[in-house]
């Protein structure tokens, strides 16, 4: 068995990091764009005084590093070759995010808006199986040049993960359909031109057919972006959205009539692996910024590394590292071989094991950085209260460790039924 990296990935990371410094550290550097990423970060990117979305400024500053990693062919690395791609792998596309995240807070690479150099697009991937030619043209070009804006409305007041339970509805008026109900954390909706609404359009509260996506202009009659949620780590673009008779034609329905679900589901195995890649990155950045301190850091007369009660956490989170690091690749190696609904259960333990990770990491890096970890001053609090979203959003760790019951005990995947 042969654990190296193919040689051609080991230098496009070489390649990676050659742009980032060229392009993306200097325009960081300039025009004191270091506050959006100091201990200042948290206010100069946030707009307090309207919502908490983010500032004009920080968005400015993002989209130019979009627009030099598109010009440079990183951005849409992971795409398809049909939307100026380059056919990117899921073990590729880990691999990156890992590495990416390794480096720590920037410019290159921000979760927190999920953008980064080498961008991740669900939204495409859905587009491009379930839109119209008519939806692709209209929607395709426009949002990956940030043109158009498109929201994600699935998440009611009541209802969450149970969204077969959503009380959003859609009535057929002739050759409209006329849409009520309402939309909590709605992302997306400071800066949206469209929103995909899941409503229920047939059949009964649980049934997970008979829900339909469609596309809604923001601006139609009866859409209302009420307020954005105020979250852990800000600036913010989770709305409340009220609905009241929305009208929009037929042709905005997004994929299939009563399949709505399966159209939120695209992509869902590709996106959690990157998170979990991701997580692991972050992780791996806490435990060496804070083996490098207790190194260099002398109390009593002895660095901090010369103790037992500084080594053993750091140990166990390296271990960790190690353990999740190599689940995630051969994980993601699969997901390019196999039917993803093989190995859901392994993406799920990626994903929610990677999530408490990072979130650990982030708290013991605090830890062993005494008051200063507890600061802004040092990124560690950042990278907690961005990662701490994963364990609650994409897929609760309790609906993730269900999925691996139901895999385990054989209540679901291939061996449902087998005794």
């Amino acid at each position: 068995m042969d654990f190296e990296l193919p040689v051609e990935l080991t230098q496009r990371l070489a390649d990676l990091d050659d742009f980032i410094e060229r392009e993306i550290a200097p325009l960081q550097a300039q025009d004191d764009n270091e506050r959006f990423f100091d201990h200042r970060r948290e206010y100069s990117r946030t707009d307090f005084e309207n919502g908490g979305v983010p500032r004009r400024e920080w968005e400015e500053l993002l989209g130019e590093m979009f627009r030099r990693a598109d010009a440079a062919g990183w951005l849409r690395y992971g795409l398809p070759k049909e939307v100026g791609g380059s056919d990117g792998t899921n073990l590729d596309m880990a691999v990156i995010r890992e590495h990416l995240a390794h480096k720590g807070l920037g410019l290159h690479n921000d979760l927190q808006n999920e953008s980064s150099v080498v961008g991740n697009f669900p939204f495409v991937h859905m587009m491009l199986e379930y839109g119209t030619r008519e939806q692709k043209e209209e929607f395709l070009e426009p949002m990956l040049a940030r043109t158009k804006r498109i929201g994600f409305g699935l998440t009611e007041p009541e209802h969450g993960s149970d969204a077969t339970w959503m009380e959003t509805t859609a009535v057929r008026d002739g050759d409209d359909w006329i849409l009520n109900g309402g939309k909590r954390f709605n992302s997306g909706m400071h800066s949206a031109t469209h929103d995909v609404i899941f409503a229920r359009t047939s059949g009964k509260p649980g049934d997970a057919r008979g829900i339909t996506a469609f596309f809604t202009p923001v601006d139609a009659p009866g859409f209302s972006v009420d307020f954005h949620w105020w979250t852990f780590n800000m600036p913010t673009d989770h709305a409340e959205v009220t609905i009241r008779d929305v009208r929009v034609p037929n042709s905005a329905i997004f994929g299939a009539e009563g399949q709505g679900l399966a159209v939120a589901q695209t992509f869902v195995h590709e996106n959690r692996i990157r998170q979990a890649a991701s997580g692991v990155g972050a992780g791996q950045y806490c435990v060496d910024r804070s083996v490098e301190y207790a190194r260099k850091r002398i109390t009593f007369g002895q660095p901090l590394a010369t103790r037992q009660a500084i080594q053993w956490p750091l140990v166990e989170l390296q271990t960790e590292a190690e353990m999740l690091r190599g689940l995630v690749r051969k994980t993601a190696w699969e997901l390019d071989r196999v039917p993803h609904m093989q190995i859901s259960d392994k993406v799920s333990m990626c994903n929610y094991r990677a999530n408490r990770f990072v979130c650990d990491a982030a708290d013991r890096a605090m830890q062993v950085h005494g008051g200063l970890g507890y600061t802004r001053h040092t990124p560690f609090e950042h990278i907690y209260r961005h990662h701490r979203r994963y364990r609650i959003t994409e897929g609760a760790e309790e609906v993730q460790m269900r999925k691996v019951a139901g895999y385990l005990f054989g209540f679901a995947g291939p061996r449902k039924g087998q005794g």
